[in-house]
């Protein structure tokens, strides 16, 4: 594995070890702010608890998670996925500068909501990471066109096997009268 990846990795990750874990301790803290997410998300989707402080815990919970697996470099990819899932509704409702009346804190939330988009684009790289490794998609591709390449060969050396034998068998056939 590269410098950079044992590097980087844990770097993006810390931000949400961290925003995780107090989620997951104190979540009356922000789930006043996600309720405007939270609730349409909960009546759409079944699985998730009704309670937004629950929803804000889970959410936290899959970032500790999440988190400490792409820092690990332990199922980097499916966490970076994960991470990049759970960031989305938190963007949304802790920095919607859209909504802000006031200058400076709507240059603020701007600032963070771009952040938090920075990181989202970050964990997509990393989600599509294979750290140098083909990827399955590119190994089973290259596995079906060695499949036809050696299937070809075979009928090629059938053909060229098949006509010497033929006629190998008409002189035989001659001989033996």
């Amino acid at each position: 594995m590269s410098l950079l990846r044992v590097l980087g990795r844990p770097m993006l990750a810390s931000m949400f070890v961290a925003g995780g874990l107090d989620s997951v301790r104190n979540p009356q803290n922000v789930a006043g702010l996600a309720e405007p997410v939270v609730r349409p998300v909960t009546d759409r989707v079944e699985l998730l608890p009704d309670s937004t402080e629950e929803c804000v815990r889970l959410n936290g919970a899959v970032q500790v998670a999440g988190g400490l697996l792409l820092a690990t470099g332990r199922l980097s990819r499916p966490a970076a996925l994960a991470l990049a899932v759970t960031l989305v509704p938190t963007t949304l409702a802790a920095h919607r500068f859209w909504e802000e009346e006031d200058p400076d804190r709507k240059s603020q939330q701007r600032i963070h909501f771009l952040k938090n988009l920075a990181m989202l684009g970050g964990l997509l790289i990393a989600a599509d990471d294979t750290g140098s490794a083909p990827s399955l998609l590119w190994r089973g591709r290259h596995a079906a066109h060695d499949l036809r390449r050696d299937a070809h060969l075979v009928r090629r050396s059938v053909r060229a096997g098949a006509a010497p034998a033929a006629m190998a068998g008409r002189v035989r056939g001659k001989l033996s009268r």
